[in-house]
Order: C-alpha cells, then sequence, then structure tokens
C-alpha cells in the first residue's frame, strides 16, 4: 500500500540554509575593530579557530579581548586582498557601504564566504541568536526581520530545556562511536536515540549505565516490535501548541501517519519530513475516507513492521470511533495505545474563558453527539439528563440536526431562555461563536451557515457568554 502513495512534495520556501561550521583549528579574518566586530571575534574564537582581525583603530572591547583570546591576533592597518589567503570565513565591519562591497568582491574573488555586520545585502550568510548548551547550539535567524522575535524563541527555548541537556548532548558525542562501531541495523539505532532524547528531557545527569539500560531495552522493543505498533494521537481541538508533549514524542517516532482532517496542517508537519503522511479525512455529508478502508490501512501498514500513527482531532476517545479501530488491531495482533488529547469542549472552554463545572450551575458535564450512524439525531438520547438545569452539556456534530435537537429538547420541558451557543473552530485563529438560547439558537445559526467544525454548548453555565462577547467587541471598540 504504501507503493501506492504519492511521493512526498519537495521542500520550499526555505528562508536560508541552516549550516554549522566547524571553525576548530582553522583561520578565520575579521576587518574592523568595533564592539560589534569584537562580539563576533569572540564566537569565533570560542569555537576553536585562530582569528585574525584586522584594523587601524581597534576598540577598547577588541582590545581586551586580544588581551584574554591567546587564538586572536590583532593587526592595527586597512586590511588587504592577501589576509583572505587560507580563511575559512571572512566578518567586515564597515559603515559605508562602498567599503563593504569591496570587501564582499575581494571575499568573494578568493572563494571565501563573507559576512558584513548588519548588511545582509554584502553577505553570504548571516549569524542567528544562539543558545549554547554545547556541543548543542541552537540558532534562530528571523534572516534580520525581527531580531527580537528571535532573542524571545531563544527565552522560550531555554525555559525548555532542562539544565543537564549539555551533559547529555555530551553524553551523545561519547556514544555515537561506540554505536556506529556496533554497525547495528538503521531501525535499531533510531530506537535508541529516540529513548536517549526521552531520558535526555528527564531532570537527572546520565550515568555511565544509561549506554547499557537504553541498548537493552531498544533491542527488546525492536525485537517485540516486529509486526509494528499503531497509536491513535489526540491533536487537540485545532491550536498546534495543545497537542501534548506525549503526543509530539510519538507523532515523531512514527514511519506514517493517518490523520483527519480537523488536525491543523501545523501539527503534522511536526513529524519527521520521512514519514509517509496519509489524509483520511471523514466529514459529515461530505466527500470521506471510508472507516473500514482506514482500519485496513492501519492493520496492513502494522503488519508490515511500520509504527503507524492514527492522528485524530480532539481526543480519540471522543466520538473518534476509537472502539473499532482498538478491536480490529487488537484482532488483528497489532500493538495498539492510546495518547489522549485536548477535546474540543475543552478548547472551547478555555476559549470563552469558562469553567464547564461549577457547585451552583453546573454539577454534572455531559459529551453527547447529535449525529447517528444514519445522519440522523440519535433516538435513544436521555432527554431528562439533557433537559437537567444542572448540567453543561456539548453537542459534538450537531449542526445538522441542531433543529431537531432543540425542538425536542423544547417538548421534553427545557426552560426556552436555557441559554445555549455554537463554537466553530474551536482555538482556531478563525474561531467564531454564535450566542443564543435554546429557542432563537437554530435560526441563528441557520442564518450564519458556519462551515467549519462545530460544538453546542447548552447549560445555564454558559449564560455569561453574551455579556462577555459584548464587553470585548465594547472594549474592542
Amino acid at each position: 500500500m504504501i507503493d501506492d502513495i504519492a511521493e512526498q512534495p519537495p521542500m520550499q520556501g526555505l528562508a536560508s540554509l541552516p549550516v554549522f561550521f566547524d571553525l576548530a583549528g582553522r583561520r578565520t579574518l575579521v576587518a574592523g575593530g568595533s564592539p560589534a566586530a569584537a562580539w563576533k571575534a569572540e564566537l569565533l574564537q570560542a569555537t576553536g579557530a585562530r582569528v585574525d582581525v584586522v584594523g587601524p583603530s581597534p576598540s577598547a572591547e577588541m582590545r581586551a579581548l586580544a588581551a584574554r583570546a591567546p587564538a586572536l591576533t590583532l593587526i592595527e592597518r586597512e586590511w588587504i586582498e592577501t589576509d583572505f589567503d587560507g580563511a575559512a570565513i571572512a566578518i567586515g565591519d564597515f559603515t559605508g557601504t562602498d567599503k563593504a562591497a569591496a570587501f564582499q568582491a575581494a571575499a568573494r574573488h578568493a572563494r571565501v564566504p563573507v559576512n558584513i555586520v548588519d548588511k545582509p545585502d554584502f553577505s553570504d550568510f548571516q549569524f542567528g541568536t544562539i543558545l549554547d548548551r554545547s556541543p548543542l547550539v541552537i540558532a534562530i535567524s528571523t534572516k534580520g526581520a525581527a531580531p527580537v522575535f528571535a532573542l524571545a524563541l531563544r527565552g522560550r527555548f531555554e525555559g525548555l530545556l532542562p539544565q543537564t541537556i549539555k551533559l547529555w548532548a555530551e553524553a551523545a558525542q561519547t556514544w555515537r562511536p561506540r554505536l556506529k562501531a556496533a554497525d547495528l541495523a538503521p531501525a535499531l539505532r533510531r530506537r535508541f536515540w529516540e529513548i536517549f532524547v526521552a531520558r535526555a528531557f528527564g531532570t537527572r545527569a546520565p550515568q555511565p549505565k544509561d549506554y547499557y539500560e537504553i541498548f537493552a531495552r531498544a533491542t527488546t522493543e525492536l525485537a517485540g516490535a516486529a509486526k509494528g505498533s499503531v497509536a491513535l494521537v489526540g491533536a487537540g481541538p485545532g491550536d498546534p501548541e495543545l497537542i501534548t508533549l506525549k503526543g509530539l514524542r510519538v507523532l515523531q517516532a512514527a514511519d506514517v501517519i493517518l490523520f483527519d482532517d480537523l488536525v491543523a496542517p501545523a501539527i503534522v508537519e511536526m513529524a519527521r519530513r520521512e514519514a509517509v503522511k496519509i489524509p483520511v479525512g471523514k466529514r459529515g455529508y461530505q466527500p470521506s475516507c471510508c472507516q473500514d478502508d482506514i482500519i485496513a490501512q492501519l492493520v496492513e501498514l502494522a503488519k508490515e513492521g511500520k509504527r503507524v500513527v492514527r492522528l485524530k482531532g480532539g481526543d480519540p476517545s471522543i466520538f473518534g470511533r476509537a472502539n473499532e479501530e482498538i478491536a480490529a488491531l487488537e484482532t488483528a495482533g497489532v500493538e495498539v495505545t492510546i495518547v489522549p488529547g485536548v477535546t474540543a469542549a475543552l478548547g472551547a472552554a478555555a476559549s470563552l474563558k469558562l469553567s464547564l463545572t461549577e457547585r451552583d450551575r453546573a454539577r454534572r458535564l455531559q459529551f453527547v453527539t447529535a449525529h447517528a450512524q444514519d445522519g440522523r439525531l440519535p433516538a435513544d438520547l436521555d432527554w431528562g439528563a439533557l433537559c437537567d438545569p444542572a448540567a453543561a452539556t456539548a453537542v459534538y456534530m450537531g449542526v445538522h440536526t441542531l433543529p431537531d435537537l432543540l425542538q425536542r429538547l423544547l417538548e421534553h420541558g427545557i426552560d426556552p431562555q436555557t441559554p445555549a451557543l455554537l463554537v466553530e473552530s474551536a482555538t482556531w485563529p478563525q474561531e467564531r461563536r454564535i450566542d443564543g438560547t435554546v429557542a432563537n439558537l437554530a435560526a441563528l445559526v441557520a442564518a450564519a451557515k458556519p462551515s467549519g467544525p462545530c460544538l453546542v454548548l447548552i447549560g445555564r453555565i454558559f449564560g455569561g457568554t453574551s455579556a462577555r462577547a459584548l464587553a470585548e467587541a465594547t472594549a474592542g471598540a
């Protein structure tokens, strides 16, 4: 079946090529003696490079750096073309474009990559914002568009990385030659590093025994995974940041991903580029993949030894037909796991800034579907529970049957003024909500014609949303 899948499209739109120069022991050239040039020279010498700084008037910062950096040689004169001989890279700092153009031309004539400080039009490469946990180095570039943004991202990454990550990076540097010498199968090597990464994001430093424990676990797991496996992973309601850390880790280890239409493209892009990505969207009243075909693909791919992720919008256990897939996979002898996700009701509640439960107004939370297998309103709904004034009800897949649902609620005695609202595309940038009551929501929704994934919320706990929406609109005006 994999042979029938179209090849992945080539990568497009990469603003620049991120590369890392190994400069240890190599000669580099810096022209200029400004504080900015001194910072670039300090970066170069930190890599173990030999740095020749050429400039007639070195700043105090440059002189101080030269005094404490034995690998830096300060040459107090203007640069000349022979300065490029044998240089791995060249960096210049000039106030005028004429000097920058001349330095660029000389560097290119000598076939030396060149960077002119704060002049990207005269540069072959740019310096990114650096997070240093050497040998782990993370560089962030906005191609000069927003340096402050890059600094903010570095701050975010600083908070994500445990203090011990540097030690794990050093361990990786030590262990890689041992793995290479063992001449392991590619799948075993990859599983070793996946387990390694999971431990590296813990809180303790690596120990020598970790190498042997990770190796043994990888070997055991790979031997037991000859038939492959399937993970049902919840992608959340839309916002890519709402996928769980475990969900992201499983996604990035997958060989094949079958994903729903409701999964944000940005989440699918978080997977390994080498992974095969298969859209299997199922949308009510629209052309959709057949559930039996999806199950058949899951079984076949797993039996080929693939690690398969079935990526579902929201939580896979909430109206996601997970039981059908689990039963078929277990019958076929395929290992299956579930990674929970944030369901749409929770995402909508977060956007609305309200709790779905409250001691005085909503003592019970209930999830129901208003869409039976025949596409109609289910005949076996518990109308007493749905009309309970002390319940908060989240209705999934209820747009097309909404008029029937609300009419039946009225027939069973619910207060017509019970707050009811529809949230379209919860947590997505285009999220929209339609506030009303059981009496008028159907007409409001028909006029609004929503086209995205929708959730209907019914209960007195939702009574403050109209006032809040008005307050937000007034504040915005």
